[in-house]
């Protein structure tokens, strides 16, 4: 007898993923109740083609040495890493994606498997607005290689030195990555 097996279109998983989350600070609401909203008129969320608003999907990395961060190319910041996420692709492997191509440094997630840890609506260029999945990964302790055409600078980042230099949006990812990896015995 065959099986069938119904898989979820992404508005659907990603609503499932998002209602799921508890918030860690008011803009964090904020960002679940956009998120939710704007899933309502998303034919196709993770295009961003589709829509000028998409979902996006980032790392926060961290390990034996802190968190590491990149000098965006654009942007001209300190940020984690992450962007858009490719046809065929599920939002935790994008964030694993992303990470590895922009910092040059192999990264896991753990070992009980993706961990979203923080969501996040800010505007973008060419007047995008990303709704942004942020995952805890974690690098070896290796330094960061980005390669040719990505942001040359990266690096590992001491919690406090991170958390400082961290806008509104980074700042409260950082905590919760920080307590994540100060649990975890990997």
């Amino acid at each position: 007898m065959l099986s069938l097996i119904t898989v979820a279109a992404p508005s659907v998983q990603v609503r499932s993923l998002v209602t799921d989350h508890q918030p860690s600070s008011p803009r964090e609401v904020e960002a679940k109740a956009r998120f939710l909203a704007e899933l309502d008129h998303l034919a196709d969320p993770y295009d961003e083609h589709a829509d000028p608003t998409h979902v996006t999907a980032s790392a926060i990395v961290v390990g034996s040495r802190g968190t590491v961060l990149h000098l965006h190319k654009r942007l001209a910041r300190w940020m984690q890493p992450g962007g858009h996420i490719d046809p065929g692709e599920e939002p935790p492997e994008a964030a694993r994606r992303e990470a590895v191509e922009e910092l040059g440094l192999e990264v896991v997630h753990p070992s009980g498997g993706p961990r979203l840890i923080h969501l996040d609506v800010h505007e973008a260029a060419l007047g995008h607005t990303h709704l942004d999945l942020r995952y805890l990964l974690f690098g070896s302790a290796d330094d960061p290689h980005p390669p040719p055409g990505e942001s040359p600078e990266a690096r590992w980042f001491a919690w406090e030195e991170a958390s400082a230099m961290a806008d509104d949006a980074l700042a409260p990812a950082l905590t919760i990555a920080r307590a994540a990896w100060e649990a975890t015995d990997e």
